[in-house]
């Protein structure tokens, strides 16, 4: 079993003109890093031409879905229907992307088998953790 999510989404980057651009961006679960999420925008989609990958907890996204969470770099809330929004604030400014909630759901569904929510502290490696801390 693979213990790696990724999912391509169809993000919508809100700017201050009236048109919402399409943006790729990919979702990711790593069971090796149970708590946390990351979502990934490429290269053509950034400013500065690399790719940026924000990653934040899985809790975070789950409870953004249903009604407005986070306070810091990240903050989700429903929006609408069917969408999410996703405000990732940075020393440069706020990048605001909606998402169909129906995406993220399945995303968050897929990783809930991976790694049953408040089961995580089972797949964190303490020892290699350690060892690495150490070897420091």
């Amino acid at each position: 079993m693979s213990t790696v999510i990724e999912q391509p989404v169809e993000a919508r980057l809100v700017a201050s003109a009236p048109c919402m651009e399409s943006v790729p961006a990919t979702l990711r679960y790593d069971r090796e890093d149970p708590y946390a999420v990351s979502m990934a925008f490429p290269p053509p989609a950034t400013l500065e031409g690399v790719e940026v990958s924000w990653a934040f907890s899985r809790e975070l996204l789950a409870q953004g879905m249903e009604a407005p969470a986070g306070v810091g770099d990240v903050r989700v809330r429903p929006f609408g229907y069917d969408r999410t929004v996703v405000e990732l604030h940075a020393p440069e400014g706020v990048a605001v992307v909606h998402i169909r909630t129906s995406e993220v759901r399945r995303f968050l569904d897929r990783a809930q088998l991976l790694v049953p929510a408040g089961r995580e502290h089972q797949y964190l490696d303490w020892d290699g953790a350690l060892g690495r801390l150490l070897d420091e």
